[in-house]
């Protein structure tokens, strides 16, 4: 399965062409590298929760937003590859350091999907970031795998469920922060690619009132009350062999 190199930022939120177009300039680089597919995914319908959310991941300030945004290799030896080039390419560098957002607020992780159905590329995207305790890894997967059947069914072109597998703490943000995690859990990066907003809305609108979203046992093998969700409008996308582009969607705050 795919190996996810996810990553949370917050952006200010009149710097959304400039966001996109940084992240297009950066592309060609980072698909030398190795990257095989770039998602950037601008925030639209994305709650503030009681405990956790999108905005405390990252510490958002007021007039920020945040983007949802992956990576995408074969597996986790070809990720720590790619890595290690980006290091080393004086280009890339310069051009990090000229990014149109706080880098040191930017928090990522190196996710291996343990749950993927469908293909994309979808240009609405959910993002999920669960807390899930280690011990029940093969129940959470079990579960996502079910519920991904129920999705796909309402239309959606990919799910994936990612398993923490390289998440660095960090030193101001980071995605165990992010959800309260308590020691004996890992993260959880998942994501649904939509064909459209309103497509979206139209299946979450049934999805809720099918009961076959609710476990046999009621057990729920990780702690709801910390995940926390968003709905995204892409913005950059270098699937399937394209040239990196920039949405349909008007680029405004």
């Amino acid at each position: 399965m795919t190996y996810f190199e996810g990553f949370i930022v917050p952006v200010p939120e009149g710097n959304r062409e400039a966001f996109a177009n940084h992240a297009n300039q950066l592309a060609p680089s980072l698909r030398q590298c190795g990257v095989r597919r770039q998602v950037e995914a601008w925030a639209d319908n994305v709650p503030h929760g009681k405990l956790t959310d999108f905005y405390r991941a990252v510490d958002a300030k007021d007039g920020e937003t945040v983007v949802f945004a992956w990576f995408e290799y074969p597996d986790r030896q070809a990720r720590d590859a790619a890595n290690e080039r980006m290091m080393n390419d004086p280009q890339m560098m310069e051009m990090s350091t000229d990014a149109p957002f706080d880098a040191k607020r930017m928090i990522f992780g190196g996710f291996d999907a343990i749950v993927e159905v469908g293909s994309g590329p979808g240009n609405y995207i959910n993002g999920f970031i669960s807390p899930v305790p280690r011990a029940k890894k093969e129940a959470y997967r079990q579960m996502t795998e079910g519920h991904a059947a129920i999705f796909r069914e309402y239309g959606a072109l990919r799910l994936v469920q990612a398993w923490g597998d390289d998440v660095p703490d960090g030193q101001v943000t980071d995605f165990s922060r992010a959800v309260k995690a308590e020691p004996d859990e890992t993260i959880v990066f998942a994501l649904i690619e939509w064909p459209s907003k309103q497509a979206n809305d139209e299946a979450w609108e049934k999805i809720m009132k099918d009961e076959r979203m609710q476990p046999p046992s009621g057990d729920v093998p990780f702690d709801g009350k910390r995940m926390f969700w968003g709905g995204f409008e892409k913005v950059v996308d270098t699937a399937a062999g394209e040239q990196p582009s920039i949405s349909a969607a008007p680029l405004t705050a």
